[in-house]
C-alpha cells in the first residue's frame, strides 16, 4: 500500500468520525425520512450524568432509560410514576411531550401511567439501548404508536395495553438472561424483539422452552426460519433481499459478476451474503471475490483494486452497524466506478452524510419505505405523532406490536400458548403499517422487499436521500 493511499484511507476515516460528531446535534432536533436522531452521548443521562445504563435494565415508567431524551418535566413524571402518583405522572409526561414530541419512551410511560393499577394486558419490547440509541428509538416509536392508537380506540375489548421496555445491549448472552427474566413474569404475554439475528437466535431458545412468543422487527437471518414455533418476525428474511438484489443486478444493471464485502462475525451479514451468492448463481451470474470487512488486514482501496482485477462488475455491501464505516470507505474509494448494492444494514444516515455524491446510485434492499406508502393512515399518524418521517424499523416494530395485539384479542382469556396458536392460524391477519400482517408456519412474513436508491435530494438534510425504485 502506497503512502498516498494510506493517507487517503486515514483521511476518509477521520471524515467519517468528524461528520458524525458534527451532524449529531442536527439529528437530535429534526426527524426526517431516516427517522433517526443521533445521540451526543451514549449511556449517560443529561439529567443524571453519573448514571450508567446497564444491560438488562428495564422500566414501564419507574425510571429513565433513554439517556439523551429527557426534560425536567419527564424526570418529574417518572419520579411520580415510581411513587404511584399517576395523576402527576400523566401531567408531567404530557408536558414533556409538548416540548419533545419525538420521544417514544415518554409516550409509552404516559399510556402506562393512564392505566395506573388497573387491569391491563402486558407486552415487553427488548431494545439495544446501551449501544444503539438510534435503533432503540426507532423500535420504540413503532411500539409506542401501536399502543397509543389502541389506547385511543378503547383497548383490546376494553382492556388497555401496558408496555415494559427492556435493554439487552444487543448482546447474545445478556439477551438470554433478559429472555429468562421475561419468561419468569407470567403477566408478559409476548415480546417485541430482538435486534440482531444472533441475539434473536440466542434468546429464541429460552422463549421456545418457556413457550413465550417473540416477534422480531429487525432480525433477517435465514437461520430463524422454522427455528421455533414461538419465534416470528415482521421483517422479510435475507432470502427476499438477496433475491431482489441479484435480480436487479442481472435484469436492470445487465451485469453478472459481483464482489461481496461482508462481516464474518455477523449472522445477518453472512446470511445476506450466502443468499445473494446462491441466487446470483441461479440467475446466471457469479460472485468473483469476497472480502471480510472485519479482517485485520482489510484495506478498502486494496480490496477494491483486487475485486476489479478479478472481473467484478458490481459491488455488494453486506454491511451491518458494526462495519458501516468500513463500507463507507469502500464507497468513497469506489468513487462511482462500479455500481453498488447493499442490504438494509446500509440504510443509515452515515451513507448520505458521509458518502455524499460517491453514494449516489447505491441500491439498498429495505423492507419498507414511507415514500412508497405516503398516503397510508400509518404514515400520516406517524408524521403527526413524531413531528417528522419514520423509517422501516419503526414500521416493522409497529407491525410486530399490532400482530400481538390482534392475537391477544382473538380470545377472551389469552394465554401465551393461545397467542402462539392464533399467530400460526391460517386465517390470522393483523392490520399493519404495510397492509395485512400474516405469518408462514416457519414464523416468516411473506412479503417482498423494497429497493431504494441514493439520489440527490432535500428530505434528509444532507443533500441526498433514499428514494424508492418503482
Amino acid at each position: 500500500m502506497t503512502q498516498k493511499n494510506e493517507t487517503k484511507t486515514l483521511l476518509i476515516s477521520l471524515l467519517i468520525t468528524a461528520g458524525i460528531v458534527s451532524g449529531g446535534v442536527w439529528w437530535l432536533n429534526k426527524q426526517l425520512n431516516l427517522g433517526i436522531s443521533l445521540p451526543t452521548t451514549i449511556g449517560q443521562s443529561p439529567l443524571n450524568p453519573d448514571k450508567q445504563l446497564s444491560s438488562g435494565e428495564f422500566s414501564s415508567g419507574e425510571k429513565l432509560l433513554i439517556p439523551t431524551a429527557g426534560t425536567q418535566a419527564k424526570q418529574t413524571g417518572i419520579q411520580a410514576f415510581a411513587s404511584g402518583d399517576y395523576a402527576t405522572a400523566i401531567a408531567q409526561l404530557t408536558a414533556s411531550l409538548r416540548d419533545q414530541k419525538n420521544d417514544p419512551e415518554s409516550l409509552i410511560y404516559l399510556n402506562n401511567a393512564r392505566i395506573a393499577n388497573n387491569k391491563a394486558y402486558h407486552l415487553a419490547v427488548v431494545v439495544p439501548l446501551s449501544n444503539n440509541l438510534d435503533g432503540t428509538q426507532e423500535i420504540l416509536r413503532g411500539v409506542a404508536q401501536a399502543q397509543n392508537q389502541l389506547a385511543q380506540s378503547g383497548g383490546i375489548q376494553g382492556t388497555p395495553l401496558r408496555i415494559l421496555i427492556m435493554n439487552d445491549g444487543n448482546d447474545p448472552k445478556v439477551a438470554q438472561g433478559v429472555a429468562k427474566t421475561l419468561a419468569a413474569k407470567p403477566e408478559i404475554l409476548g415480546v417485541v424483539g430482538h435486534w440482531s439475528s444472533e441475539v434473536s437466535l440466542a434468546a429464541g431458545g429460552v422463549y421456545n422452552a418457556e413457550k413465550l412468543v417473540a416477534i422480531s422487527p429487525i432480525s433477517t437471518s435465514v437461520e430463524l426460519s422454522g427455528f421455533s414455533p414461538y419465534i416470528f418476525r415482521t421483517v422479510p428474511s435475507d432470502r427476499f433481499a438477496g433475491s431482489a438484489l441479484s435480480r436487479h443486478l442481472v435484469s436492470q444493471l445487465n451485469r453478472k459478476k459481483a464482489a461481496v464485502f461482508f462481516n464474518s462475525k455477523s449472522n445477518y451479514s453472512q446470511s445476506l451474503k450466502n443468499e445473494f451468492t446462491t441466487t446470483l448463481f441461479g440467475d446466471g451470474g457469479a460472485v468473483v471475490a469476497e472480502f471480510d470487512l472485519t479482517a485485520g488486514n482489510f484495506k478498502a482501496d486494496n480490496s477494491l483494486n483486487q475485486a476489479i482485477s478479478q472481473g467484478a462488475e458490481v459491488l455488494m455491501l453486506a454491511v451491518n452497524s458494526a462495519t458501516l464505516d468500513q463500507g463507507l470507505q469502500v464507497i468513497q474509494m469506489n468513487q462511482g466506478r462500479l455500481p453498488m448494492l447493499a442490504g438494509d444494514g446500509a440504510y443509515a444516515p452515515k451513507i448520505l452524510q458521509i458518502g455524499k455524491e460517491n453514494a449516489v446510485g447505491l441500491i439498498v434492499a429495505t423492507p419498507w419505505h414511507l415514500l412508497a406508502h405516503p398516503q397510508t393512515a400509518f404514515v400520516k399518524t406517524a408524521n403527526t405523532l413524531w413531528g417528522g418521517d419514520i423509517n422501516w424499523r419503526t414500521a416493522m416494530a409497529y407491525d410486530a406490536t399490532q400482530a400481538l395485539i390482534s392475537a391477544i384479542g382473538d380470545q377472551p382469556s389469552p394465554t401465551r400458548e393461545s397467542i402462539q396458536q392464533s399467530l400460526t392460524n391460517s386465517n390470522f391477519a393483523a392490520n399493519g403499517a404495510t397492509g395485512k400482517v400474516r405469518f408462514l408456519l416457519s414464523g416468516d412474513r411473506n412479503q417482498a422487499v423494497q429497493l431504494v436508491k441514493v439520489e440527490p435530494g432535500s428530505r434528509s438534510g444532507f443533500g441526498f436521500d433514499f428514494v424508492p425504485i418503482p
